[in-house]
Order: structure tokens, then sequence, then C-alpha cells
């Protein structure tokens, strides 16, 4: 009897990280269906400022330590 209670515990143990993690905040995510307008247009710009700024970085030229060295 001891037995089969101990089994039953240790496969308790063992099964309920998997069932939390199944049911944990991941799993009541918004639907990007229904974002509004403001939204959007909250991220289309927020996008376009990231390339903007992306755009203003001037390029860097190669750096090669060991070129005087070869």
């Amino acid at each position: 009897m001891h037995r089969v209670i101990a089994g039953l515990a240790a496969i308790v143990l063992l099964i309920s990280p998997a069932y939390a993690q199944s049911r944990g905040k991941g799993s009541k995510r918004p639907d990007n269906s229904q974002q509004t307008a403001e939204k959007k247009s909250q991220e289309a710009a927020a996008d376009k400022a990231y390339k903007d700024a992306l755009r203003s970085i001037p390029d860097q030229k190669v750096s090669d330590p060991w070129a005087k060295m070869r």
C-alpha cells in the first residue's frame, strides 16, 4: 500500500511542472488581429524612427590590428 502511494506521489511530482507550464502566462496572449489603429500607427512611427536612427550612424572603418604584422 505504501509503495502505491509513494509511486503516485512520485508521478504527481514529475508531472506537476509540465502542467504548470502549460497554463502559465503565455496562454493569455492577446490577438494581433485585434490591434487598434492607434497602436498600429505608434508601432509604425517607432519602426520608422528606428530605421532613421540606423541610417544616421556613419559607416565604420574596417579595423585590422594585425595588418602591420603580416
